[in-house]
This record gives C-alpha cells, structure tokens and sequence, in this order.
C-alpha cells in the first residue's frame, strides 16, 4: 500500500469515527473510567468539553444536519453536573465523587431506553447519515440500530452494576475490577459490536440477494479486542496485587493464546471476491 493509500485510508476511519455514535458516547465513556475520589472535577470537565467539542464537530461536518439526541443529552447532562459540583456543600461532593459514576451510567441507559421506546434509538441519526434516503425505513436497517443501542444500554448497565458493588457492598470507589477493569471490559464489547454488526448485515443482504463482496465477519472478529484486553488485564492484576499471581499469570497466557487463535485467518465463502 502506498503513502497515499494509507493516509486515504486513514482519512476514511477518522471520518467514520466522526460520524459514529461511538463519538457522542466518548464523554460518558471519559466520566465512566475517571470519576473516583478526587476526580470528580476533571471527570466532569473533561466531558463536559467533550460533549461541547462534539456539537461543535457535528455543525462543522453537517451544517444543515438536526442536533442528535445523544448530542443534547450530552451538554445537558455534564453542564448540569459540574453546575452541581460548583455549588455542592463537601459532603456532596464527597457523595457525587463516590456515586456520579453510576449516575452517568444510569442516565445513558436511560436515554438509550427512552430513545428505542419512541421508536428512534439514538443510533439511528448517526446511521441515517451514512445511508441513502430509500434505506431509512427498511426493517433491516432499523432493526441493526435498536440492536446497537441495545447493546450500549446494556453496556452501561453492567458499568453502573458493576461500579454500584464497588461502592455500596466493597465500599471501595477504585476497586481495579469493580471501578475499571469490568466497565472497560463492557465498554470494548459495545465498540466492537458497533463495528462488526452492520458487517454482519451487509454480508447477510448481499447473499441473500446473491451479489458477491466480503464474506459475513465470524464471531472471532467481535470477541478478539476482549481476548486481546485479558492480557494487559493479567499485567495489572501482577502490578496492583488486585489478585493471586496464578489469575494474572492465567490471563496474561490465555490472552495471548486466544489471541492467536483468533487471528487465524478463515476461509472466504464461496462466491465471494473479497472486495466491497
């Protein structure tokens, strides 16, 4: 590939992550992983800029396009938390410190409900700029972004789950595995499903309307960022003592091996050219 290919193709993922929802998740992301004790100021200002950053991207790109609903849940949400810790008494802050975490993951769960309950989830304004017009109210189209923003609700469900027995049953706010290693975990498989799944659709379509193209992703494409994550996971478990040596000595060895299994490469399907 050459120089010029390369940076093409650099271009073409950088604008696709500028148009995905994965864009409007980033700060809930950021106030997921950073808020703890004594984080809770620079958690909620850096998604706060992030919220505004994005809203300003999305003008930039799409001048006519409509405010999203994820994007306006975005400012609403963080401007009203760092207003509340401007003016919070210390012990509310001290209680938003050990708490915001789970309140933001509730709240994105909440707006991924409330977005599929009046039938527009909040993936499908990104997907619909991305999409000629005539696929708007296709069944597969639609179905592909209840499934997507299914999968983030859940995601930071099992991160406020998660966070709320750190806190509330090990009372401890940065427990490794209760505060960032299951969240994170949670998080990538949200990431990648976002990724894999509309492959998984296009592939689907294509065969069944017999056109050739790239084969349908396997299920290794989707499971091998989480196999990849076990081993930087073993490494902190070894350096925080957040377990026995055998756990991070255990995933470290099947990270690696899971890994490489799953990078084999598969077959292609018979009938297709691998090209889009």
């Amino acid at each position: 590939m050459s120089l010029g290919q390369r940076e093409s193709a650099a271009g073409g993922r950088l604008s696709h992550l500028l148009d995905s929802p994965v864009l409007g998740m980033t700060p809930w992301i950021a106030m997921s992983v950073l808020v703890g004790p004594g984080r809770y100021e620079v958690a909620v200002g850096a998604a706060l800029a992030l919220a505004v950053a994005i809203v300003i991207i999305g003008r930039i790109r799409h001048p006519g396009g409509s405010i999203k609903i994820l994007e306006i849940a975005d400012v609403v949400f963080f401007a009203a938390m760092a207003v509340i810790g401007i003016f919070a008494s210390p012990g509310t802050l001290h209680w938003l410190e050990n708490y915001s975490g789970e309140v933001s993951n509730i709240a994105l769960l909440v707006i991924a409900l409330g977005s599929m309950a009046i039938r527009l989830p909040f993936t499908l304004q990104y997907a619909r700029e991305q999409v000629p017009r005539e696929y708007w109210n296709e069944p597969r189209f639609l179905r592909t972004n209840y499934y997507i923003t299914g999968v983030w609700g859940a995601a930071f469900g099992v991160a406020a789950i998660v966070g709320g027995f750190g806190d509330l049953v090990l009372h401890n706010s940065n427990n490794l595995w209760t505060g960032w290693i299951i969240q994170i975990a949670a998080i990538i498989v949200a990431l990648q499903f976002t990724r894999w799944y509309p492959d998984v659709v296009r592939a689907r379509a294509r065969r069944e309307q017999g056109l050739s193209g790239p084969p349908e992703p396997p299920v290794s494409d989707l499971l091998l960022p989480l196999a990849g994550y076990l081993t930087p996971v073993g490494i902190l478990v070894l350096a925080f003592n957040a377990g026995p040596v055998w756990l991070g000595t255990v995933l470290i060895v099947v990270g690696v091996l899971l890994v490489k299994s799953l990078n084999r490469p598969s077959p292609a399907e018979p009938g297709t050219d691998g090209h889009a």
